[in-house]
């Protein structure tokens, strides 16, 4: 059985991180690097870490906090936000990311999942999506969950796959923030369109919402979760235990 993987999620603008509500209502939490720290010491599996503001301001990925993150935290990285080119790929990998994740730039020109692939290989190369329904139907956002692209998402993830995405991060933001469980009935849609890794984002309020995850989609990776981690709400460490205790793979430090 593939052990499956924790996450956290560390939303980063102006050199620090926040969370919000449905991607709205940003509040301020601590350094990135201090919670990379923490996260590395105390049991998460991976960390994602995405510059929530870059591509809407159109500016670069930050690169300091990046570079002094990896050399403390020895667990995979996984970074995004403002990853337009195959520049930034570069950029970002150099700075000592294990897996780049790409979101509004793969809209704005999906040949730079394909590209990146064949450069860096599928394993680096993470497609996230935003995702929220409109009229009934998964619906693919941009710019941070503020632009409605029109796109159908399901469609949009099996293309970006086709062209050598390695990972799919999907965040619901429908769920985003609201702890009220992960978006099962989104996730599946997901998990039957495409082989790779799939990571769940949004809705996990509570220790019961990961093992419902797990049980209810055996095809789910990673959970991935952000405030609960943050604020305290959920320990790593217990999690990890009472999934074990349910019968999920995890390791254990």
């Amino acid at each position: 059985m593939i052990t499956k993987r924790i996450i956290p999620c560390l939303d980063v603008r102006d050199g620090r991180v926040v969370k919000g509500v449905n991607f709205t209502g940003l509040a301020d939490v601590d350094s990135p690097v201090a919670l990379a720290e923490r996260y590395s010491a105390c049991g998460a599996d991976e960390l994602v870490f995405y510059d929530i503001t870059a591509s809407a301001e159109g500016r670069a990925l930050f690169t300091d906090i990046l570079t002094e993150t990896a050399r403390r935290v020895f667990i995979p990285l996984t970074v995004g936000g403002g990853i337009n080119t195959l520049a930034d790929f570069e950029r970002v990998l150099s700075c000592g990311a294990d897996k780049v994740s790409v979101n509004s730039g793969a809209i704005r020109d999906p040949s730079l999942v394909g590209e990146a692939a064949r450069r860096y290989g599928d394993q680096c190369v993470v497609l996230s999506v935003d995702v929220k329904r409109v009229d009934g139907t998964f619906r693919v956002f941009a710019k941070g969950g503020r632009e409605n692209t029109g796109m159908e998402a399901i469609s949009w993830i099996r293309r970006c796959v086709g062209e050598g995405a390695g990972e799919v991060v999907v965040n619901s933001i429908d769920t985003d923030g609201v702890k009220g469980g992960f978006d099962l009935p989104l996730l599946s849609a997901v998990t039957e369109a495409v082989s790779v890794p799939v990571i769940a984002s949004g809705g996990a309020g509570r220790i019961a919402d990961f093992i419902e995850l797990f049980r209810a989609l055996p095809g789910v990776d990673a959970g991935l979760a952000a405030s609960i981690f943050h604020f305290g709400e959920v320990a790593i460490p217990e999690l990890k235990q009472k999934m074990k205790e349910n019968g999920i793979e995890v390791r254990i430090l």
